[in-house]
């Protein structure tokens, strides 16, 4: 994400959550003009009580936000924390206390342990620079992922840059949705121009947002802007003042959509149109409605054609606000199919349509007959795991003598009939699985994030310890790309394979080999796993020749695995090791060559007569339609082939594809694909009868004649 001139973005671990950042830091260097959106919930936390009567205002430098504790209903000690937190930061930043903002978000009714933000607060000072993703991440809380965004704009002739981080997953209800916003621009404007421009842009899109209904304690939506870009300093109406409100409105209806995808449990996100209303205010509250109404977020997540759900909540918000709306001269659709129109029903393949919901987005399109007004609003479908969620929150959220708070996971806290399907259904293939080999492939969003690591690292733990044989076969592209992006090197890629010259093996091979293997291997021991680093030119173990693409082009020093040394890995599986794999091939002259580690995953699987081949992916599995097209859960090897050869399999896929069917025609029975951004897939994909992801097997011989 691009930054702002004259802005720097901080995040760290205080402690208040039991893993994870859960402190942020934004500074402008210069003084900013600041304003300020805020919960309009009676039951206001306390950072929102302090901030809300000094926005608008000028001379603004930084926000502290946390997560993990709201500061909400905490009495005169929560705005005595806050005023503690903002002398602080003032000092450690050498600036007034009055141009410091907080926002807290996280559990209500807990006094918010300040002691552990100002301990907190001197490397969070330190490590103030170009990390608004360390940020942005700081201050989820169910959020199942970081959302920014950015945009680039030309105000009187000089280039500005509109940036935000956000987090929000439940407790979303519109006048306010459920969120922590923080947009920094270099723009020059008026604090009031400001403040204006972000309560229309927050009517538009945040305020269009409902996950469940439930407003919470602690909306905050912050706007600083320094002037740095140059501009001539916008404070009136004019063509400046739109395009700059075009930016901010289009940046929040981004994020507002990211938080209706990762409302909690979601499966699918909702958008609602609603067209023909006979007023702007009543046009978002049908649209808001129907994307809050729980029968039609139930019927959603159970990929139910049911509009007349829709309807019933369009008649029902006629009814009680007296709008002048009629649900009869409606026409509803869904995922672009009309279901309702001229006032009766119209006929529509009920299993295609069923098949059409069950995507990632579901389009709702309601056109009335009463007016010209619209609206758009977005939600979310009501799954099990939101009741789960909500259910455990508070119960499984304890507070330690010391003011941290800790997680209470536990089995105990579910109800004693979930248990026994649980425990039954587990321990059925923990029984099937005892002595077999699996080999994992990690990668992607698992091997950043520090809570997904410490999930796979429990995964692989707890695979050993109930009888199965795991290696791991690990990549690292993202840490590459940001070493030789420090290095000043440029990563091309072709089909998702990387084009290493001479000058940059060193520095992949010191990446792979040096830091991510020891450090997956330091936190699997830390397990008691029994992992070994290898390099794949330890014993031999993976030899390689050059590989050329199919097109011809000349990768580099790339290579592909031609043998594996499968009895030096016997070796160590037979002495309880959990080898792990960093994928660097010795080549015939004795040279390093990086190859692709689903590449190495797939051959070593079939070296080792492996049962199972995981790949830990940073997408839910095969989509029908990439990138946001439905799941495809099974299929076969042909149907693979014939999905490559059809062109619908591109980029990293396709070499994942390609590695898949390697296995397979190796002996490997079955190859699954799991979405890694998800915290114990893995446990979930072999442990349970439905699981995650997609499996892929071989075509089932045809029954003899």
């Amino acid at each position: 994400m691009k930054i702002p001139k004259g802005f720097r973005f901080a995040g760290a671990a205080a402690g208040l959550k039991p893993q994870r950042r859960d402190v942020a830091l934004v500074v402008s260097d210069v003084p900013a003009a600041a304003a300020g959106v805020f919960t309009r919930n009676r039951a206001a936390a306390a950072p929102v009580l302090d901030a809300r009567p000094r926005v608008p205002a000028e001379g603004m430098r930084a926000v502290l936000a946390n997560s993990g504790n709201a500061n909400a209903l905490t009495g005169p000690g929560g705005l005595d924390d806050v005023s503690v937190l903002r002398s602080a930061v003032a000092d450690a930043l050498g600036i007034q206390k009055r141009a410091v903002l907080t926002a807290s978000t996280g559990v209500i009714g807990q006094r918010l342990p300040a002691m552990k933000i100002l301990a907190a607060l001197p490397g969070l000072v330190d490590g103030l620079g170009d990390h608004a993703e360390l940020a942005a991440e700081a201050i989820i809380t169910t959020d199942t992922r970081a959302k920014m965004t950015a945009r680039e704009v030309v105000l009187g002739g000089k280039a500005a840059t509109v940036s935000a981080i956000c987090k929000g997953s439940g407790m979303v209800a519109p006048q306010l949705a459920t969120v922590m916003c923080l947009v920094v621009t270099d723009a020059a404007v008026t604090p009031r121009a400001l403040q204006e421009l972000l309560a229309r842009a927050v009517t538009k899109t945040f305020n269009m947002v409902n996950v469940d209904g439930d407003m919470s304690t602690n909306d905050t939506v912050l706007a600083l802007a320094n002037g740095l870009a140059g501009n001539p300093r916008i404070a009136d109406p004019g063509p400046d003042l739109d395009v700059l409100e075009a930016a901010v409105t289009d940046l929040c209806g981004e994020l507002a959509r990211a938080v209706a995808a990762d409302g909690e449990g979601a499966t699918r996100m909702v958008e609602v149109v609603v067209t023909g209303a006979p007023s702007e205010e009543a046009a978002r509250d049908c649209a808001t409605s129907i994307a809050g109404s729980p029968l039609v977020k139930a019927a959603l997540f159970g990929a139910d054609p049911n509009w007349g759900r829709v309807l019933a909540t369009v008649g029902a918000r006629a009814g009680s606000r007296g709008w002048p709306i009629d649900p009869y001269r409606a026409r509803v659709a869904l995922q672009g199919v009309t279901v309702f129109d001229k006032g009766a029903p119209v006929e529509f393949e009920r299993e295609a349509l069923k098949a059409r919901l069950r995507e990632t987005r579901v389009d709702l399109a309601v056109a009335l007959a009463d007016g010209e007004a619209s609206a758009t609003a977005w939600g979310c479908d009501l799954s099990y795991d939101y009741v789960r969620i909500n259910a455990d929150y508070s119960s499984m959220i304890v507070q330690k003598p010391d003011g941290m708070l800790a997680k209470e996971e536990r089995v105990a806290n579910y109800s004693p009939a979930f248990k026994r399907t649980l425990l039954v259904e587990a321990l059925k293939y923990i029984s099937a699985f005892s002595g077999q080999i699996a080999v994992v492939k990690y990668g992607g969003a698992a091997m950043v994030k520090e809570s997904l690591k410490e999930a796979f690292a429990e995964d692989v733990a707890l695979l050993k310890r109930v009888g199965l044989k795991p290696v791991v076969v690990h990549g690292g592209a993202l840490e590459i790309n940001r070493t030789l992006e420090r290095l000043g090197e440029r990563s091309e890629f072709v089909d998702g394979l990387r084009v290493t010259d001479a000058a940059a093996l060193p520095i992949i091979e010191m990446v792979l080999t040096g830091k991510v293997n020891q450090e997956l291997v330091a936190l699997l021991n830390a397990r008691d796993s029994g992992a070994v680093g290898l390099s794949g030119k330890d014993g031999r173990l993976l030899e390689a020749r050059r590989l050329v693409h199919e097109s011809g082009r000349d990768l580099g020093q790339v290579g592909e695995v031609t043998a594996v040394n499968t009895e030096f890995l016997r070796m160590l599986l037979d002495k309880d090791y959990v080898p792990v794999i960093s994928p660097i091939g010795l080549g015939p002259g004795g040279e390093s060559l990086s190859i692709n580690a689903d590449d190495v995953a797939a051959h070593v699987a079939a070296a080792l007569g492996a049962k199972k081949l995981i790949y830990l992916t940073d997408v839910p599995g095969l989509l029908e339609s990439a990138p946001d097209g439905e799941l495809v859960r099974q299929v076969t090897d042909e149907d693979l082939r014939r999905r490559l050869a059809a062109g619908s399999i591109t980029g990293g896929m396709k070499i994942k594809a390609y590695s898949i069917l390697e296995a397979l025609s190796g002996g490997v029975e079955r190859v699954h694909i799991l979405d890694g951004r998800q915290p114990h897939t893995v446990i979930a994909e072999l442990f349970t009868d439905r699981g995650v992801g997609t499996l892929v097997q071989p075509q089932p011989a045809a029954p003899a004649a």
